[in-house]
């Protein structure tokens, strides 16, 4: 037979009478983890699944360290790895000790909000970015909040606008309007929409309050939120999506103005 001296790519010619063996595929491999990590897996498994409780102890490391055949460093890196995940809390003195604590709505938008605070200190986030995801989160908030509102929390809703008179100093305005935002965000009755809408209303609301903002501006505020209230309370779902939707269109300039701002101001080196 004629020799075929064409050879694959990247491959070596073989030697005469050498044998060859046809690749095998394999799926990927797929990195071991570390014993640290392991142990967090079975504890945090046990912990989502209710085998351990919510505040129970869990043993001490001496004891987790011997039951496991694993050692005491081990076990303590392992807990620090669910400390950070806020599946426990880790406290010193005669009654101390790890005891479980699964995460909150709260703990997760803490988090959140202080991830994205950084991201956009960094410049890696765009205020388009924020805009956007903040329309996408609270206009469908608004509509939900106005079908499935309870009676008491059209009355939060109205708690949460100060009144014009007297002028309230520019914090105190701040956190009323933080606290709106929040509360109608709480009475669309989703707790994933909840985690996910308070940390871009952060990352915005830090914005503008680094801005100097006048009467005309938080007065203004009051009564887009007064609207927002008035078809919640009339369970008009249309009406809130659009009541939202001008509300944060009213914002962008002042949003603009305020990044622009930010972006002036020098950076450390």
């Amino acid at each position: 037979m004629p020799r075929n001296d064409k050879q694959a790519p990247g491959v070596a010619p073989s030697a005469p009478g050498e044998r060859t063996e046809e690749a095998v595929p394999y799926p990927a491999l797929s990195r071991v983890k570390k014993s640290y990590e392991q142990l967090a897996d079975q504890l945090r498994e046990l912990i989502v699944s209710g085998g351990l409780a919510q505040g129970e102890r869990l043993p001490t490391e001496t004891l987790l360290s011997a039951e496991v055949g694993v050692s005491r460093a081990t076990v303590r890196e392992a807990l620090r790895l669910l400390a950070a995940q806020g599946l426990i809390r880790t406290s010193r003195g005669a009654g101390g000790g790890s005891f479980v604590t699964m995460p909150s709505v709260d703990h997760i938008s803490d988090s959140l909000s202080s991830n994205i605070a950084l991201l956009a200190d960094a410049r890696d986030l765009t205020l388009e970015d924020l805009i956007e995801a903040r329309e996408l989160l609270e206009v469908p908030a608004a509509r939900f909040a106005a079908r499935r509102r309870a009676s008491e929390d059209v009355d939060r809703l109205q708690r949460a606008i100060p009144a014009d008179e007297p002028p309230l100093d520019v914090q105190s305005e701040f956190v009323h309007n933080r606290d709106f935002h929040a509360t109608l965000i709480e009475c669309c009755g989703n707790r994933v929409l909840q985690i996910a809408a308070r940390p871009v209303f952060s990352a915005l609301q830090t914005s503008l309050s680094r801005s100097g903002l006048g009467r005309h501006f938080h007065k203004s505020i009051h009564a887009h939120h007064a609207r927002i209230v008035e078809v919640v309370r009339a369970r008009d779902e249309d009406g809130a999506a659009r009541e939202m939707h001008d509300h944060l269109a009213f914002l962008v300039p002042y949003y603009e103005k305020a990044w622009r701002n930010a972006r002036r101001a020098p950076r450390l080196r």
